[in-house]
């Protein structure tokens, strides 16, 4: 019981990064050393699993796929995402500046934490920790594709965003919100329990992490130093998408055909009843006032929650 309480507390740490844009599950898994046994627990759903399931022999299912482990951290991982999902949606809506100041800092820690990690530092590591963040940087300033409710296509962002939120540093949502579909799949369906958009991708969900599992558990296994510095690298290149001061440029499509760009500041809602386009973003340094005070604070909070996770954790090694 301890065993799956501790477990599940760790699922809804996986379950609310996973539905931050910006923040990687990955790393949470990864920062609360529970990475690797979820990559070798989800790569034993083969062949051999489904003969075990369907013969009725359940506790050999349960032995072979490490069961209890996954189900106590997936239980944690689904109750985070449906009322994370709530809080945040209203967050974002009334508080975006400090939310993000909140996750800044906590990322910005987790770098240090990742990174040392690596047993040893080379001339590979260093080039796969600068291959990290100049993938990681070209992500962040890619610019967001359409909202598309097509079912193939919600398939293909189920396989993408799970996969890329079990890789630490690569946050899942956000890749949502590049393929465009971060509101509709993250919020709206999620809250609404929409299940013609929440079916197809967790079809692409499931099917993309047990695959995606396989190659990065051999990945780890052969290459661990250079995957970990190439993680920390995607780690520190994502800060740029959850830097709190940044206007959003958007284009919106007028009834005559012509489209008008918009700024839309940093902590305000887009109001407009025509469609719109986010085209990049504007990043400005902010004045030194009560709101700066306010979100630095909460840039240190995040951090030392990292840390004092990071020394919790070292002193039960």
């Amino acid at each position: 019981m301890n065993n799956f309480v501790v477990n599940f507390l760790k699922g809804l740490g996986i379950g609310t990064a996973n539905v931050i844009p910006g923040v990687s599950g990955g790393t949470i898994a990864l920062l609360t050393g529970i990475f690797e046994r979820l990559i070798n627990a989800l790569k034993t759903f083969n062949i051999k699993a489904l003969k075990l399931l369907f013969r009725g022999r359940f506790k050999d299912f349960a032995q072979h796929t490490d069961f209890y482990f996954l189900a106590s951290v997936g239980t944690g991982v689904f109750i985070a995402i449906l009322t994370i999902a709530r809080i945040f949606g209203y967050l974002f809506d009334n508080y975006p500046v400090y939310l993000w100041s909140f996750f800044f800092g906590l990322i910005l820690a987790s770098i240090y934490y990742v990174a040392i990690t690596v047993e040893k530092w080379n001339w590979k590591t260093v080039i796969a920790f600068v291959i990290g963040t100049a993938f990681a940087l070209f992500i962040a300033f890619a610019t967001p594709a359409q909202q598309n409710s097509n079912f193939l296509y919600l398939v293909i962002c189920g396989a993408v965003a799970t996969c890329s939120m079990i890789l630490p540093g690569l946050s899942g949502s956000f890749v949502l919100v590049l393929m465009g579909n971060y509101q509709l799949v993250m919020i709206d369906a999620v809250n609404d329990l929409d299940f013609s958009v929440l079916i197809p991708v967790i079809i692409g969900a499931v099917g993309g992490i047990i695959a995606f599992a396989h190659l990065l558990s051999w990945v780890f296994q052969h290459f661990r130093d250079m995957t970990i510095a190439l993680l920390s690298g995607f780690i520190l290149g994502s800060m740029p998408v959850i830097y709190p001061w940044k206007n959003q440029i958007m284009h919106i499509f007028n009834s005559d055909g012509t489209t008008t760009e918009a700024v839309i500041k940093a902590g305000e809602k887009v109001i407009t009843e025509m469609p719109c386009k986010t085209i990049g973003y504007e990043y400005f340094i902010p004045e030194n006032d009560i709101h700066l005070a306010t979100a630095i604070v909460l840039m240190a909070i995040g951090a030392f929650i990292i840390i004092l996770t990071e020394k919790k954790a070292a002193a039960h090694k």
